[in-house]
């Protein structure tokens, strides 16, 4: 049975893993492990070992603290919105959308945040 800190965990390594744009076999490779390992992780069928963490959390340049981030917030939470995932960094598409988000020039990134603001407003 997968644990939920395992199943959150792993969730945190997937969303990181997509945000700098990796793939499960470039991380696998960088950690010194088969990209399966990787998926087991991400799943939370197989718990991360602290050492294998810290090792994950340098290949990702991120603290290990990270994958443990909202953790506590998620424990016994009900979903409030039932059109915004629990997990909204999850869901592959808004994972996409941060990235490509973050990619553009920061001036872009305003205008296009102020229509989206406008937009969810008219809605």
């Amino acid at each position: 049975m997968k644990h939920p800190v395992d199943i959150h965990v792993g969730k945190r390594v997937r969303h990181r893993r997509w945000l700098v744009g990796m793939t499960q076999q470039q991380l696998a490779e960088k950690v010194g492990i088969k990209f399966q390992q990787v998926q087991k992780y991400e799943t939370g069928m197989n718990r991360v070992s602290a050492s294998r963490l810290w090792d994950i959390s340098d290949a990702l340049d991120v603290p290990v603290s990270f994958f443990f981030d909202g953790l506590a917030d998620n424990k016994n939470k009900a979903e409030t919105n039932s059109e915004i995932p629990l997990d909204l960094m999850a869901d592959k598409e808004a994972l996409e959308l941060v990235r490509s988000y973050y990619s553009m020039p920061e001036d872009q990134r305003r205008r296009l945040f102020d229509l989206a603001r406008v937009l969810s407003n008219a809605a």
